[in-house]
């Protein structure tokens, strides 16, 4: 499965200013040029807008979630007059948390994917990039999502991969994970492209 990369023109601004952590401008490894005008388009992991952004060039329904570098998605998203709603929380359990990016930590709640799709109005298409906590998501709640480009980790980012979301993910989905991930190779298992059977 290989839907086409974003077909966009790439007019993205960004605000470029010294941080602890990376900033990351482009998002090549993902699979986003099918997003359909009418889609709820939700962005897990959001960094400081590469994905959310040129996403809402087609989709004006998109929900940037994003727990640390916040406050300059924020201003990236208003530089390029966006349509992107932000949650500034973590994916979780529930409970508030400590997330980290480059050594950077701040204390944030977090929600279940279930309440994100929720605040969000529904999700079309996931982007997850979560450093981790995507093993959180329980298989139920990919429900109804047509679309899924999701990174998955292995240890030492994240924990141990949950067999019953691949299983179901298995199942319902037609699937590859493209093993050479652009960012970071370390505890990264790959990236996840997945398209919803009919």
């Amino acid at each position: 499965m290989s839907p086409p990369r974003f077909v966009t023109p790439d007019d993205v601004t960004f605000i470029r200013t010294e941080t602890p952590y990376r900033q990351i401008y482009d998002v090549r490894e993902y699979f986003a040029g099918d997003i359909r005008p009418e889609d709820r388009v939700i962005d897990i992991g959001a960094n400081v807008g590469a994905f959310c952004i040129r996403a809402s060039r087609m989709s004006c329904h998109v929900t940037a979630v994003e727990p640390v570098t916040t406050d300059l998605l924020e201003e990236n998203i208003r530089a390029n007059k966006a349509p992107v709603r932000i949650i500034r929380a973590g994916l979780g359990n529930g409970k508030p948390c400590a997330c980290s990016w480059d050594g950077s930590t701040v204390t944030v709640a977090t929600y279940t994917l279930a309440a994100i799709i929720d605040m969000a109005g529904g999700c079309d298409f996931l982007k997850c990039d979560c450093e981790g906590a995507e093993w959180l998501i329980r298989p139920e709640e990919l429900g109804g999502i047509r679309r899924i480009e999701m990174e998955l980790h292995i240890p030492p980012i994240g924990g141990r991969p949950n067999p019953a979301l691949l299983d179901y993910i298995g199942c319902h989905f037609d699937f590859s994970i493209a093993r050479t991930p652009s960012h970071d190779v370390m505890g990264v298992m790959g990236v996840l492209h997945a398209e919803r059977r009919e």
